[in-house]
C-alpha cells in the first residue's frame, strides 16, 4: 500500500515562494510516476508537475513552467515543489499522486489516472 503525506502548504504574498513536500512509503520507483496537482473549488483537477522513475524524466504544465520545480529524494522517499513567483491565480489546495507507467504517459496527455493520493496541503497568494 503506497501512502502519501503533504505539507509545506501556507499563505504567502505574491512574488513570494513556498516548498511544499511529500512524503511516500510503500513506493516503488522502478516503474513508478510521482505527480502533483491542484484543484481549486468548481474546477477540475490540474496537473503541475511530475517525475519518472529515479527522476530523470520531469512534466510540467505551461502554468508551473520556469516557476515551479518538482524533485524528489530517493533517500529519503519525500518529493518536492519548489514554487517561486507565485501568483494569486497559483491559489489552489495542492495534492501529490503515485501511479505507474500509465499513469506518466496519461500525464502528457491531461489525465490525471493515478492510483493513490495524498489528503492535499493549501496554498494561498495574495495580491
Amino acid at each position: 500500500q503506497v501512502m502519501l503525506q503533504e505539507s509545506g502548504g501556507g499563505s504567502v504574498q505574491a512574488g513570494g515562494s513556498l516548498r511544499l513536500s511529500c512524503a511516500l512509503s510503500g513506493y516503488n520507483y522502478d516503474s513508478g510516476c510521482l505527480a502533483w496537482f491542484r484543484q481549486v473549488p468548481g474546477k477540475e483537477r490540474e496537473a503541475v508537475a511530475g517525475i519518472y522513475g529515479y527522476g530523470t524524466t520531469k512534466y510540467y504544465s505551461d502554468s508551473a513552467k520556469d516557476r515551479f520545480t518538482i524533485s524528489q529524494d530517493n533517500d529519503k522517499n519525500i518529493i518536492y515543489l519548489q514554487l517561486n513567483s507565485l501568483k494569486p491565480e497559483d491559489t489552489a489546495m495542492y495534492y501529490c499522486a503515485a501511479g505507474s507507467y500509465r499513469s506518466w504517459y496519461g500525464l502528457w496527455q491531461g489525465k490525471s489516472d493515478f492510483d493513490y493520493w495524498g489528503q492535499g496541503t493549501q496554498v494561498t497568494v495574495s495580491s
